[in-house]
């Protein structure tokens, strides 16, 4: 005999109420509505960060925003401008384990972020290592050396092993398989539109960006005037670099329509006067008697 209660009902026939089960994929939607509530910024955020990165298991310093540190250990590079970095949120300009952790972070907090080599360069791949006859690198051959960055077939790699008329070129990144220690901090997180100009302007330029002037005019925004001065004109990549801040201030300023670059040439007041100088001199020793 079935002694069952009807489905709905206890078996003194009162109504039993009813049981809500999270099924398995309503869990994980309410952990990844958790991890969003936890989330401080959102994509398209701009952040101002410092930090300094080293390889785990040896301290080797890989990356600094900090000119001092990058003296303390030796890697101080002259053709780059130290301070904070420029960091937009969900658009990759960092490790995605990095902005990650960067998302749940609060303006001023400092903390130090641990990434295994799954969320910063990857696993080494063995498959990546290749033997390269020596005579493939042509006059270069007698000075290459371990340790040496080559292109080989447009890849890029790093000399291995040297020998028998071949050299070992591992075309993993150097960082491949090593876990990082970021510590990072959150500067600030940029609010006006002319924080984030002058920030977007100053990403291009790897050097002398502060010397580069801007205007907005218009209603809401409108139009923005770039300024180049003049001792950047003949900077290599220029245009390169005027349509990359153009696609910036395009994506995260929604209230620029238009972007005007303005390269300006003064008359130079001093330099005429010399010209003119050296004009009558001619003349006056023309009438010179002889």
């Amino acid at each position: 005999m079935n002694d069952r209660a009807p489905e709905g009902r206890t078996k003194e026939g009162r109504s039993r109420a009813p049981r809500f089960l999270p099924k398995k994929n309503e869990a994980l939607s309410v952990i990844e509505l958790r991890a969003l509530v936890l989330m401080t910024f959102s994509k398209g955020d701009l952040l101002l960060t410092n930090y300094t990165a080293k390889v785990k298991d040896t301290g080797e310093v890989i990356e600094t925003t900090s000119e001092g540190e990058a003296k303390k250990f030796g890697i101080v590079d002259s053709e780059r401008r130290y301070g904070p970095r420029l960091v937009a949120v969900g658009e990759g300009w960092v490790l995605a384990g990095l902005e990650d952790e960067i998302k749940k972070m609060e303006t001023g907090e400092k903390r130090a972020i641990e990434l295994p080599p799954a969320k910063a360069f990857g696993e080494r791949d063995p498959t990546k290592l290749r033997m390269v006859p020596l005579r493939k690198f042509g006059e270069r051959a007698s000075e290459l050396a371990v340790g040496d960055t080559v292109e080989v077939e447009n890849r890029v790699g790093t000399v291995r092993f040297i020998g028998s008329g071949r050299a070992q070129v591992d075309f993993n990144h150097r960082l491949a398989g090593k876990t990082l220690i970021y510590e990072l901090e959150v500067v600030k997180k940029l609010e006006t539109d002319d924080e984030k100009i002058r920030a977007l302007i100053e990403r291009r330029f790897v050097t002398e960006g502060e010397k580069v002037k801007f205007s907005v005019e218009g209603g809401g925004g409108g139009a923005l005037s770039i300024e180049i001065p003049e001792e950047l004109f003949l900077l290599e990549g220029l245009q390169i670099i005027k349509r990359g801040i153009s696609s910036d201030i395009f994506r995260f300023l929604k209230g620029i329509e238009n972007v005007t670059f303005r390269e300006t040439f003064a008359r130079k007041a001093k330099a005429e006067k010399a010209e003119a100088a050296g004009r009558e001199v001619p003349e006056q020793a023309a009438t010179l008697p002889s």
